[in-house]
């Protein structure tokens, strides 16, 4: 009995020796060893890494990161002679429209003070030894002063290289500072949702404070649907932060921050570095970024809008609009043609065409294969120059109808319009152009399909599933041969945004 007790007793012995022995060289698993103990345990590296790539053993500390990059951002203060403000159009339809982060005054000035300089802070980050620094346009936009002041308190003038005003992208330079820290920069196209990242900058005069979220969202659209692709995401940021970077948890910018949520403080938006790396040739070239331009606005072919209308294809992008005297007028582009190729390229997106356009040179030839009633054909036309979105003011909110709107009859109902015919003096007061034809919409009912797709009260329906509407009784007539859970599609001009768009509604049973 005495030697089974001692065999046993040393067996005993000798696994707890080991067990002990593994979890002080670290043989165990940590994340085992958490578990045990209780603790949170985030494997950064996993969400760093592309999808299908391998788990590093090693955890990853954004005391690290931080450590590494921190030396290459710098501090920033423009300082504007009075009276300059800068905003961007933000886009229709936003409900929650976002704010750059210095503001419309900036950090430091007072609002009620507008003749007076106006001095904002922000964040920039090192790219190259010979001291090119990457920001925001907005921060030093109209500035006559730039000054940088870097990691270790030093303060140097700055001047202007280049900026981008349509990705709010600006690339100014120091001289004389050799050996200078630079940032990594990474590739944003790998990024994916719930990825952790890090924010640094200067928020409210803080400077070099260090955030950590998660990337929300990718390809967020705030002011420009044709441009815009912005990163969504939940570190902190705040005033102070524009032109700051965005790090992955490999130490790499990933982004520029640049607007914050104008009603809650744990969303953020940055520009993605890609969009950065694209444009620098040119700012350095020219100082300023030339991109392809067509005339069309444009939407993505889906279900719904392939059943309204009979569309034989499920991808492309279709046109809602061209602009009149652009390089898709001149060549002959229609409203409802689906764009499926471009140089023989097959196109599934709208977003994809237009970047892929404004990714060109003016003056080069592109060859667009549209599918028009069925058949397909190609059209060359030669790129003018986009125009800039700088200087652009938010349109006026919609005027006041000075009309009431008709009865409610079962066909309103269907749709949750009311209409009226447009006469002349509606259609001047709402500065329609002479020759549209149509009908304006008076009321839009809240709990509608129509409310749902966007449809706004002051707009003029010109045409459903591609049947001309000019007046009211013409509505009506056509909306009798619709049944519940008909899908139409309206074509639809807007006073306010000057441009015609297709929307679809589904017919419900009222």
């Amino acid at each position: 009995m005495s030697r089974r007790f001692t065999l046993v007793t040393v067996v005993l012995t000798a696994v707890v020796a080991f067990l002990v022995g593994a979890i002080l060289t670290g043989g165990l698993p940590r994340a085992s060893v958490a578990a045990r103990r209780g603790a949170k345990s985030v494997d950064v590296h996993a969400a760093a890494r592309p999808s299908g790539g391998v788990a590093p053993a090693a955890l990853v500390n954004f005391a690290d990161v931080v450590e590494r990059i921190n030396p290459a951002v710098v501090n920033i203060d423009a300082t504007t002679q009075g009276s300059e403000t800068r905003r961007r159009r933000s886009r229709a339809g936003v409900p929650d429209p976002p704010e750059l982060f210095d503001g419309p005054f900036g950090f430091g000035t007072p609002r009620d003070d507008r003749d007076a300089p106006r001095r904002g802070a922000g964040t920039g980050f090192i790219i190259d030894s010979d001291g090119s620094i990457l920001t925001n346009n907005h921060v030093i936009d109209r500035a006559g002063r730039i000054t940088v002041k870097l990691s270790d308190g030093h303060s140097l003038h700055a001047h202007l290289i280049g900026a981008d005003p349509d990705t709010d992208i600006a690339l100014i330079k120091v001289d004389g500072e050799p050996r200078l820290p630079v940032a990594a920069l990474g590739d944003s196209s790998t990024l994916r949702m719930g990825e952790w990242v890090c924010a640094i900058g200067n928020p409210l005069g803080y400077e070099h404070s260090v955030t950590v979220g998660v990337v929300s969202f990718l390809g967020r659209k705030l002011f420009d649907a044709s441009l815009d692709n912005y990163i969504q995401t939940d570190a902190a940021i705040n005033f102070g932060n524009s032109g700051g970077p965005l790090i992955n948890a490999r130490g790499e910018v990933i982004g520029i921050n640049a607007a914050i949520s104008s009603r809650a403080s744990s969303i953020g938006f940055a520009v993605p570095i890609n969009g950065a790396t694209t444009i620098l040739q040119q700012l350095r070239a020219r100082g300023h970024v030339s991109r392809g331009y067509i005339g069309v606005a444009l939407r993505d072919v889906d279900p719904d809008l392939q059943r309204s209308l009979k569309l034989t294809i499920s991808r492309g992008a279709l046109v809602q609009d061209v602009t009149q005297g652009s390089p898709g007028d001149r060549a002959g582009v229609l409203p409802y043609d689906t764009i499926v190729a471009l140089d023989d390229r097959p196109v599934s997106s709208d977003d994809q065409l237009i970047r892929e356009i404004a990714g060109r040179s003016p003056g080069s030839t592109a060859h667009l294969r549209v599918l028009r009633d069925g058949h397909e054909q190609t059209i060359t036309l030669k790129l003018a120059e986009r125009p800039t979105r700088e200087g652009e003011d938010r349109r006026a909110e919609p005027k006041a109808l000075p009309v009431p709107a008709d009865r409610k009859t079962d066909q309103d109902l269907q749709l949750g319009l009311s209409v009226r015919d447009l006469d002349r003096q509606i259609a001047a007061r709402l500065d329609v152009p002479r020759q549209t034809k149509g009908v304006l919409i008076t009321r839009v009912e809240p709990l509608s399909s129509s409310f749902d797709a966007g449809i706004e009260r002051g707009t003029v329906l010109l045409e459903i599933n591609r049947e001309r509407i000019e007046s009211a009784g013409d509505y009506r007539r056509l909306l009798r041969g619709v049944r519940p859970g008909d899908i139409l599609t309206l074509y639809i001009y807007s006073p306010e945004l000057e441009q015609r768009q297709l929307k679809t509604v589904r017919v419900e049973d009222r």
